[in-house]
């Protein structure tokens, strides 16, 4: 089970990443707008697990995004190398 949280977390953290540069900001930037410190946006980027979910909604809300729940998709080979 633990594995799988890991990868949805990780799925989370990469599209932040990518919204983040889409928009053309830098990490210091987005925790500026987000009133967070600029290694908790390093943290929600990297998904480390112990952040709380208040530094994503946070995150999102200063990127004008929103989470979405939807059923998960079967993970790719290439996201299962990562988690090992």
């Amino acid at each position: 089970m633990n594995m799988y949280y890991s990868l949805l977390v990780s799925r989370l953290a990469k599209q932040i990443r990518e919204k983040r540069i889409t928009r053309g900001h830098t990490q210091a930037q987005l925790a500026e707008l987000a009133g967070l410190t600029r290694q908790k946006v390093i943290a929600v980027e990297k998904g480390v697990l112990s952040v709380s979910m208040v530094a994503y909604a946070r995150v999102l809300g200063a990127l004008d995004c929103e989470l979405d729940v939807v059923p998960a998709a079967m993970p790719t080979l290439e996201q299962l190398g990562e988690l090992f």
